[in-house]
């Protein structure tokens, strides 16, 4: 009967026939061993390129109460990106749990954050949303309205900045207050033509050379645009507690907000130097030592960075050795039909 079956049944050409060939589910596991031993290696990476000695002798520094401070607060900005996923689950309707989404999208942003956008932002997180069941075009949907709402609420923090805090002179360069505001209205604007866009598309998708990209009803961009603002100030609320109230709060927040672009335009693995270089030149004051900067800098990245992405790595490995051994069970019996 079976034979029969497979007699009868056609044979498929192009992509789809490969999933019917014997050797194809061996690939599939090759590829997924290759991408866990890439993520593994890239993590060994960027623990040998740490400082340890100095970050530890940086958090010892500090009292108990401050690193405990620092590290919720941490812990509340990773919870607030990975709601960031819940807006593609809206605009997508791939169905998966709420609770699940925001776990996968707190696991790739650890990953983004230390070994790039390539590997966390989209390696990883089509790594986990594919082994549920969400097919590509879906993921790239929610992947991109992910980095659309990390942003767009840093262009209106951005706007307001000019009016909270005036940068130092860096380098003998220096800007007029008037012209900072200027530049800051125009990025805020960015923001608010996003939110009169999906006011005025009322949930309809915007079409771009063929390509559709789903677009919020104006109560989500709104949501978007807070969340998003919401998780800058939280970053910044981490760095200016473990300065200990040196600073006043904008020049932390704007250290971060700065340095996360200076490590994007720089291309460097969780901004390593480029952050602690752009911290030191704006925090540096005549009370506040480069050292005692550099210090709060350190913890702040082993706080923020590394130490979500060792709980990340260890819930994406066991994560993956599940679906090993759930493909290894259905194997036999898929085998046996």
């Amino acid at each position: 009967m079976a034979r029969a079956h497979a007699a009868t049944a056609p044979e498929r050409h192009g992509w789809r026939g490969l999933a019917q060939r014997p050797w194809w589910p061996w690939v599939g596991r090759g590829l997924a061993a290759a991408f866990f031993a890439v993520v593994a290696a890239l993590i060994f990476h960027q623990a040998r390129t740490v400082d340890w000695p100095a970050v530890l002798q940086a958090l010892r520094a500090l009292p108990v109460g401050v690193l405990a401070g620092a590290g919720a607060l941490a812990l509340l900005s990773h919870l607030t990106y990975g709601t960031f996923d819940w807006v593609g689950r809206h605009c997508t309707g791939h169905g998966l749990p709420r609770s699940t989404t925001l776990g996968m999208a707190m696991t790739s942003y650890a990953f983004t954050l230390n070994l790039g956008s390539l590997i966390g932002g989209v390696g990883v997180r089509y790594r986990l949303y594919a082994r549920r069941g969400v097919d590509p075009g879906t993921i790239g949907q929610v992947v991109g309205t992910s980095i659309l709402t990390n942003w767009v609420g840093y262009l209106l923090l951005m706007a307001a900045l000019p009016w909270l805090w005036q940068p130092p002179p860096l380098a003998g360069w220096t800007a007029a207050p008037w012209q900072l505001r200027a530049g800051g209205a125009v990025l805020g604007c960015v923001a608010v033509a996003y939110v009169l866009l999906c006011a005025l598309r009322a949930g309809r998708a915007l079409t771009l050379r063929g390509h559709a990209f789903p677009l919020p009803r104006w109560p989500v961009a709104l949501w978007q645009v807070a969340v998003s603002a919401l998780n800058w100030m939280l970053m910044g609320a981490a760095l200016y507690t473990v300065l200990q109230g040196a600073v006043p709060y904008p020049a932390a927040l704007a250290a971060v907000m700065l340095g996360a672009v200076a490590g994007l335009v720089l291309r460097v693995p969780a901004g390593l130097g480029v952050l602690e270089a752009v911290g030191v030149a704006l925090l540096t004051t005549p009370t506040l030592g480069q050292d005692q900067v550099l210090a709060a800098l350190l913890a702040y990245r082993a706080l923020y960075y590394f130490v979500p992405l060792v709980l990340a790595g260890l819930a994406f490995g066991v994560a993956e050795l599940r679906w090993r051994r759930a493909d290894e069970a259905a194997a036999p019996a898929t085998s046996s039909i």
